[in-house]
């Protein structure tokens, strides 16, 4: 049915397998007499997974699990997990005993992925899904980073024309064997070509586990087209997810299939805990792993996966959802009252959830009463899985060279929290390193000031030693690309002062008012802003004069203009930055992440200092 394996592709498979019901099953639909009343069924499920085939390093290896004094101010005792070795050993120590099970996904398992994977347009993170037994996954929005028909050729297989040396550090089937896709279904129900109502990939997927049917609809989150590079969804159509999958429930019925699960890349942020500590002071403090919600905790009622769970057909018996990389297992109601399970296992591999049910063969359907589902560390006290290792080691050689390039020098960690204003030390760095890249000059024009999206910075630089590096204090380039993963390409562009103050006003405006997402600004910029939630405004905006050096008021109005430089992302208006579609004399440079690498060693040993770009009043 797919192409041929060894088959060497340039561009997308012509054929595509599926249309709009997107119908993909394991096993035949068969009318098996019935082993009992009853089957027990165990699901195995993951989420945003990023690539991170070795153990994710610094704060992307913790899962909180307890809290204490001598934490603070964070409190957080945390469990280092994750690392694809581990967690296919986990996974398959889990299924041990269980008959009837399946492993899913719920989205982004590639995507902003570290160096190791990314190098290689992500083909060995799907090697590694292969290998420990993933059958299932919605897209995410990340799936989209290289555009959609890269997504699928990671479906059906095939190579890149890169070229024996790689294009821009990417080498696609760098190992003798051709890439030859996933063994797994990546379901896409609300991502259509637009004006038809034809899927990309298939809407759905349907286990037979010794007679018991289980569907599985998978999705991405409607706003998908406004976080992902305008250019890698042109000519797609994002539908609602509550639209989507209700309108299938029919279709899976028609093929004898009552039990439905949901896979939908959205997700719920759990509330801040309320800890007592041995002072018997509470504490606002992380919840733990296993808090939200069978320790007493909940989601934040603007969780947006709330709304999706409250509105589903009663028909679906269990929402798998992510994108927000947290851990949480939950019962929300459904439309009919009754209570319907809802997970997330975080990300980057640290957890994964085990959810067991009973199918009752007589209805053809799940006793929704014994879902009961728990989150799972992924702990590194097991044995790594030696085939994900061979992956790892056969890909680690290829990439060594470029990976341990050393790039410059730290004094401290540089880190992507924000300060109470919105300003990360390490936001600091990447918008020099972008303000200062030759790469976007253009008819003499050098930006004066850069805007990074914090979005895109998806890690810490760490001053102790991590890899092979003899000092502490080296970043190498695989450290760097863990902070920039995207390969966006620079861009230059002229905005006037007026279009300033509507960029910085849309950090929390729009569809930003629910997640305020606050600029990184280069040196040459300060702006002051005031109040909270929907009140919050900006006050001051000043730009330092590149020959006086003094900083000098930005207006409010057209009279005048200022050359920037951004990331292609943001240039085209991603993560509602509608602002930046208004700017004029666009020029593309080379890629962000070179533009970090260039920059560092003129500035090594390079210091955080203290932020003090952005004000809050």
């Amino acid at each position: 049915m797919s192409p041929s394996r060894a088959r060497r592709l340039t561009g997308v498979m012509a054929a595509v397998l599926t249309t709009g019901t997107g119908v993909v099953m394991t096993g035949a639909i068969s009318q098996a007499a019935p082993h009992g009343p009853t089957t027990n069924i165990q699901i195995l499920s993951f989420n945003d997974f990023h690539g991170n085939l070795k153990p994710p390093a610094g704060s992307s290896s913790a899962i909180v699990i307890d809290h204490s004094l001598a934490a603070a101010p964070s409190f957080n005792v945390n469990a280092t997990a994750g690392g694809v070795e581990y967690l296919a050993t986990h996974l398959r120590d889990a299924r041990v005993g269980h008959p009837n099970t399946v492993t899913v996904a719920a989205g982004d398992i590639i995507g902003a992925s570290p160096l190791l994977s990314a190098a290689f347009h992500d083909e060995p993170t799907i090697e590694a899904m292969n290998a420990l037994g993933l059958e299932a996954t919605a897209v995410g929005n990340h799936e989209f980073d290289e555009g959609y028909k890269e997504l699928l050729r990671m479906q059906y297989g095939g190579c890149l024309p890169d070229g024996p040396n790689g294009l821009n550090n990417q080498n696609s089937c760098a190992t003798p064997v051709a890439f030859p896709g996933a063994r797994f279904k990546i379901l896409a129900a609300n991502v259509k070509y637009a004006g038809t109502n034809d899927t990309i990939l298939p809407s759905y997927w349907v286990k037979n586990l010794n007679g018991a049917k289980v569907g599985f609809i998978g999705m991405t989150l409607k706003e998908t087209p406004s976080i992902v590079t305008a250019a890698g969804v042109a000519g797609l159509q994002f539908t609602d997810e509550v639209t989507t999958a209700n309108a299938l429930v029919p279709k899976l019925r028609e093929l004898g299939v009552k039990a439905i699960v949901v896979l939908v890349h959205q997700g719920g942020t759990p509330a801040v805990q309320q800890w007592v500590g041995p002072d018997h002071k509470t504490y606002g403090v992380n919840a733990t792993y296993d808090y939200t919600c069978g320790g007493g905790g909940s989601l934040k009622a603007d969780s947006a996966i709330l709304p999706i769970a409250a509105n589903l057909d009663p028909q679906i018996d269990m929402i798998i959802s992510g994108h927000t990389h947290q851990p949480y297992v939950c019962n929300v109601p459904d439309p009919s009252g009754q209570q319907r399970l809802v997970t997330s296992a975080s990300s980057f591999g640290r957890l994964f959830t085990e959810t067991n049910l009973t199918f009752d063969r007589r209805t053809q359907d799940i006793v929704r009463a014994s879902v009961k589902g728990n989150n799972m560390i992924v702990t590194r006290v097991v044995p790594k899985a030696t085939d994900e290792t061979k992956i790892i080691d056969t890909y680690s050689t290829l990439i060594a060279p470029i990976a341990n390039k050393e790039l410059g020098n730290i004094t401290a960690d540089i880190n992507r929290a924000q300060s109470p204003a919105g300003e990360s030390t390490l936001g600091d760095l990447i918008a020099d390193a972008q303000v200062n890249d030759p790469s976007v000059v253009t008819g003499g024009q050098k930006p004066v000031v850069a805007f990074m999206n914090p979005g895109g910075i998806r890690g810490d630089l760490t001053f102790l030693k991590s890899g092979p590096e003899l000092a502490d204090g080296i970043v190498r380039y695989e450290e760097a690309f863990t902070v920039q993963p995207f390969n966006n390409y620079m861009v230059s562009m002229s905005l006037t002062g007026a279009n300033i103050w509507s960029l910085l006003q849309q950090q929390w405006s729009g569809s930003n008012v629910s997640s305020v997402k606050f600029l990184q600004v280069s040196n040459g910029l300060h702006y002051t802003w005031s109040g909270t939630g929907a009140t919050r405004a900006v006050s001051a905006v000043s730009i330092k004069d590149p020959v006086s050096l003094a900083y000098v008021a930005v207006p409010n109005d057209a009279s005048k203009v200022y050359r920037i430089a951004t990331n292609n992302f943001l240039s085209d208006g991603g993560d509602n930055f509608a602002a930046f579609k208004g700017g004029t004399g666009k020029y593309f440079g080379g890629l962000d992440i070179d533009a970090f690498a260039n920059y560092l060693p003129t500035v090594s040993p390079y210091s955080p200092a203290l932020p003090d770009r952005i004000t809050k009043q």
